[in-house]
């Protein structure tokens, strides 16, 4: 198969031939129609992951169709379309049989813990606990993004951020992650503010439903945190850092209200170095301060539910489809080019 391949951190990858994947036991392969690039990638591409061995193939946002399937596996058969999150959990743990498979302490992750979909087909594992079914009427370009960005983002602001209509919700960093909790907490009846230094980004984010947007790199004195207290009369009631730096995470916290939530939901790598949070504030305006990590793929059906209303367009977060032969560049440009919306990888495509 084709696929994208990088041997070194850093260093740009290459497209070349190489061994088709076969299914585990209890695996199956899917033949990739459509994966999305996400900064996780990127992070992964620059060392930031220490599962990852090289030389390595990225990708985990990803739909496609059923190839080929362990002789384990039994709700599944070649032909099915389907999705996965991130997140392949092992079924069998004792916080998977609590349901908290986005935890999963054997967890694997295609594109970091083994190679993944930025290519023709990929290996995953525990089909049967990890598996969506991606409906007709959904594209697989829309349905790739659910398998991480749109589906943490879901459940940072309904589970975890617990939102409520009316309330402010401020999103710090409006990358594909945020732009979809700015559509999802505005769905869900939220007054939503948009925190990026991007133009084009801000602009998308009122697009799908931000109350107001700031941007950061012009914020004033009192930053992105005075900014969204003083539009939200007081400050958030749920905040989110969805870019995932010091700086953003500092901001979400320092712009709550009293009792306000805080959700972690980008990535903080080490090499950032460490975010510094005002635990002052947390205690004494009792602050929750939650992580959110993915979503389980038995919680997939609500969201799946919305998207074929209607209710929630995922579809509109694609602004860029490109085919293998562009993903290298586009991955190593994430570090430094500023995008609006997502880019969605066709495999198939010349």
């Amino acid at each position: 198969m084709r696929a994208v391949v990088f041997e070194r951190y850093g260093e740009l990858a290459g497209v070349r031939e190489v061994p088709d994947p076969g299914p585990a036991p209890g695996g199956v392969v899917v033949r990739v129609e459509a994966t999305g690039l996400c900064r996780s990638d990127w992070h992964g591409w620059m060392g930031h992951d220490p599962d990852i061995v090289l030389p390595h193939v990225p990708g985990h946002e990803l739909a496609g169709v059923v190839e080929a399937v362990g002789p384990a596996v039994t709700a599944w058969q070649p032909g099915d379309r389907v999705t996965v999150p991130f997140v392949c959990a092992c079924g069998s743990c004792a916080d998977c049989a609590a349901g908290q498979h986005q935890v999963c302490a054997s967890q694997t992750q295609p594109g970091f813990t083994h190679w993944g979909s930025f290519a023709e087909y990929v290996a995953l594992d525990h089909a049967d606990v990890n598996l969506v079914a991606v409906p007709e009427d959904v594209s697989f370009a829309t349905a790739a993004g659910l398998g991480c960005r749109f589906a943490t983002a879901f459940r940072a602001v309904i589970a975890r951020g617990r939102v409520a209509p009316g309330e402010w919700v401020a999103v710090h960093g409006c990358g594909g992650v945020g732009l979809s909790a700015v559509m999802i907490a505005a769905a869900a009846g939220a007054r939503v503010i948009a925190v990026d230094t991007a133009p084009g980004a801000l602009e998308l984010a009122r697009a799908f439903g931000a109350a107001a947007c700031v941007n950061a790199a012009d914020a004033g004195p009192g930053g992105t945190a005075g900014a969204v207290r003083e539009l939200s009369g007081g400050g958030a009631h749920l905040s989110l850092d969805a870019l995932g730096s010091p700086a953003t995470a500092a901001a979400s916290v320092a712009g709550l209200r009293r009792r306000g939530r805080h959700v972690q939901v980008g990535l903080l790598p080490a090499a950032a170095g460490p975010a510094v949070l005002p635990m002052d504030r947390v205690i004494g305006w009792e602050l929750e301060v939650l992580g959110s990590h993915g979503m389980a793929a038995h919680a997939y059906p609500p969201m799946l539910e919305l998207v074929r209303s209607g209710t929630l367009r995922p579809d509109l977060l694609v602004t860029s489809l490109i085919g293998l032969e562009a993903a290298p560049a586009a991955l190593a440009a994430m570090g430094s080019v500023v995008g609006a919306g997502v880019t969605v990888i066709l495999p198939s495509s010349p």
